[in-house]
């Protein structure tokens, strides 16, 4: 892969919002993310605990995301991501165009197919198959790009059927920007080829990596779109400390959120996050793992932040890690 690390890494604050987000927690998380330096907010769009934690309180996507966005003025918002199974086109194109406006331009729409059996299940929504999901999702981002065009637009698909529809209220700058997230090799990157300002991938693989990045070239060469105008982004979550104490001391706290190491001892905990592609360490630890990371091609990294009340440690990235990113 190409060396980048002449290029700056944005490091933006991720919050899973369906586990255990309340508006004081998402207010003082906007304001961190905010004043401390980050390049931007970003929420996951589910309607209840992914992790089986049914009791775990959420916070509504969209109402979270324009209260961040009247109160901030720097950093970018957006979701990872919207699944096209439960949210219909025509909402996330003229939701995303409100946000684009009221943010003055600072709203990245995350887009994705859907996964989550249990999510879909309890509240009705049709998962569907694979394939149904993938059409689903290419005639959504049909439909939301044909609707930010400003004129009338026509479509028969399987899923959606617009006649002469047409928005009257339009992005900023003629779009939005488009993150989609995933790593299908058939499907989804070819939508990534087409369609994506930011291509936006969990967890870390070095070599699994490399591989998909040369799918998705090779679909960008296909149309002939050039690969480097897609933003390579990845999100994972993350512990820091400025002692190896302090990591596992944080580690402890995380495991009463990731229901999947609570079992572990803490120090046992921190190891098993890393293995699994997680930025574990002391601040020195953490700039490693983001240089080779951007050595990669990722110019973005949306940070995890599980533990939603510890302010210290999105400081302790603030001063320690961003200026040497």
């Amino acid at each position: 892969m190409p060396e980048t690390t002449q290029i700056p890494t944005a490091l933006g604050v991720m919050i899973e919002g369906q586990e255990g987000l309340t508006w004081e927690r998402w207010n003082a998380l906007t304001d961190s993310a905010e004043n401390l330096g980050f390049d931007s907010l970003w929420r996951s769009d589910h309607l209840f605990s992914v992790m089986g934690e049914s009791q775990r309180e959420t916070l509504a996507l969209w109402p979270s995301l324009t209260a961040a966005a009247l109160r901030s003025s720097r950093i970018k918002l957006g979701q990872l991501v919207s699944p096209t199974t439960f949210r219909h086109p025509i909402h996330l194109a003229s939701d995303a165009v409100a946000l684009d406006q009221l943010s003055e331009g600072r709203f990245i729409l995350g887009v994705g197919a859907g996964w989550n059996v249990g999510e879909h299940d309890a509240f009705g929504f049709d998962l569907r198959t694979l394939k149904d999901r993938m059409d689903r999702f290419d005639e959504s981002l049909q439909v939301i790009t044909g609707l930010w065009t400003g004129e009338p637009f026509s479509f028969s698909g399987t899923h959606f059927q617009l006649d002469n529809a047409r928005t009257t209220s339009l992005p900023l700058n003629g779009t939005v920007p488009l993150v989609l997230g995933g790593s299908g090799e058939k499907r989804t990157l070819r939508l990534v080829a087409q369609y994506a300002d930011e291509w936006n991938m969990t967890g870390w693989d070095p070599e699994l990596y490399d591989h998909k990045t040369q799918v998705l070239e090779q679909h960008c060469a296909a149309i002939g779109r050039p690969s480097d105008t897609i933003r390579r982004s990845i999100m994972h979550g993350h512990i820091i400390g400025a002692t190896h104490d302090e990591v596992v001391e944080r580690a402890a706290r995380i495991q009463q959120v990731v229901v999947g190491v609570k079992d572990l001892e803490p120090a046992e905990a921190a190891a098993t996050l890393k293995s699994r592609g997680w930025l574990v360490g002391t601040p020195e630890e953490i700039v490693e793992g983001i240089h080779e990371r951007r050595t990669h091609g990722i110019t973005r990294i949306m940070l995890q932040t599980f533990d939603m009340d510890d302010h210290d440690a999105l400081k302790l990235i603030a001063d320690e890690v961003l200026p040497n990113v």
